[in-house]
């Protein structure tokens, strides 16, 4: 069914972010950026580890002044995923990130002080290869093609992207993504669209300023469904006004979603009603991040259905078809395993008791 809603992955050139091969038949990676102050090297490095733990393949982090530059080598030495900078405005930026491991640079080569600076930085980054993606948002197109175009249309987001392309092209330095990213989904599609019609490198998909969490999810998902049925996008982020954690989430469970990662908890809840006595919205989640968690450390583990039930009405029902499900109570839940009643636990051992059985289970 999947198969047949895809169309071939269209061949783009591969690049290396570190361990991460983007493009041509490497699996789609998800990527997210740290909300924290890149100066709080601590906060970030705890940041950078917890999307990790739940499947994020690469971050990038806001590089605003030399402070921000000095802390690099700190994190990138304790990142166990590759590490992008975010560059603007300041060349010597970008070379202080690459002296300090970065696996990446995002930057518009228009905005860094001219060809020389461009050439020391393409310099710097060819020594090991550093990839360099060309980064063009509907708020950040040139005036001059703003005004030729009538404003950031995917036209213009595309020729600003092309001629930044250029610029790293006309040096001979071709370890490049490209992303034109627009805040909706029409422009986005559109954009990206007529970009594959351009260029062979990788594309690094996404909207620009998505939103909260829902409206973020719902049309990053909409503009990156299209274009992934379509072949396109070799790289995504799920831009959210949220924790990163959660672009994570919504950027994995996008591509699981078309058959593009491989699968991960199958985890059944209610939505609840005025009957749950038990917090199940919260333990559901538990729940799923702990079995993500499992997942990432032991992927060719089974994967049993878990169900979390919020009251008595319809949960010993769903018990009988899900491998390990729970019923809650007032203050306790009854535990089903392949649709018996094991034993009734307190809510406080409920989650523990779920994982156990999970990591027990025999295919």
């Amino acid at each position: 069914m999947t198969d047949a809603l895809l169309a071939s992955r269209r061949k783009t050139r591969q690049i290396n972010v570190g361990p991460v091969t983007v493009g041509g038949d490497a699996p789609i990676s998800v990527q997210t950026m740290t909300k924290t102050d890149t100066r709080d090297i601590d906060a970030t490095v705890a940041q950078i580890a917890a999307v990790a733990e739940i499947g994020c393949d690469i971050v990038r982090l806001a590089v605003p002044d030399r402070e921000a530059a000095d802390a690099l080598p700190a994190i990138t030495e304790q990142a166990s995923i590759p590490v992008i900078a975010d560059i603007h405005f300041d060349h010597k930026l970008a070379l202080a990130a690459l002296e300090s491991g970065v696996d990446g640079l995002r930057i518009n080569p228009g905005n860094i002080g001219g060809e020389a600076n461009v050439r020391e930085v393409v310099q710097a980054a060819s020594s090991n290869k550093v990839p360099i993606r060309i980064g063009v948002n509907s708020g950040s197109v040139e005036k001059e093609l703003l005004a030729k175009h009538g404003g950031p249309t995917p036209e213009a987001l595309v020729e600003s992207a092309m001629k930044h392309v250029r610029i790293l092209e006309d040096i001979g330095y071709h370890e490049i993504k490209v992303s034109v990213k627009a805040s909706d989904v029409t422009r986005t599609v559109a954009a990206y669209r007529l970009l594959t019609k351009q260029t062979d490198y990788p594309l690094h998909l996404g909207v620009t300023e998505a939103g909260t969490l829902i409206a973020g999810t719902v049309s990053s998902s909409v503009a990156m469904g299209i274009l992934l049925t379509e072949g396109i996008g070799d790289t995504i982020r799920v831009s959210l006004t949220d924790d990163p954690r959660q672009e994570v989430r919504a950027g994995l469970a996008l591509l699981r979603s078309l058959g593009l990662r491989g699968p991960g908890p199958t985890v059944i809840s209610c939505p609840t009603c005025g009957r749950t006595e038990m917090d199940i919205v919260g333990l559901a989640a538990e729940v799923e991040a702990g079995l993500e968690r499992y997942y990432i450390e032991s992927p060719a583990a089974p994967r049993p259905v878990v169900a979390v039930m919020g009251c008595i009405v319809n949960g010993p029902g769903e018990a009988q078809h899900a491998d390990i499900a729970i019923c809650g109570g007032k203050g306790k839940a009854a535990l089903y395993v392949r649709g018996k009643h094991i034993q009734t636990l307190p809510e406080t051992e409920v989650l523990a008791s779920v994982l156990k059985q999970v990591r027990n289970w025999q295919a």
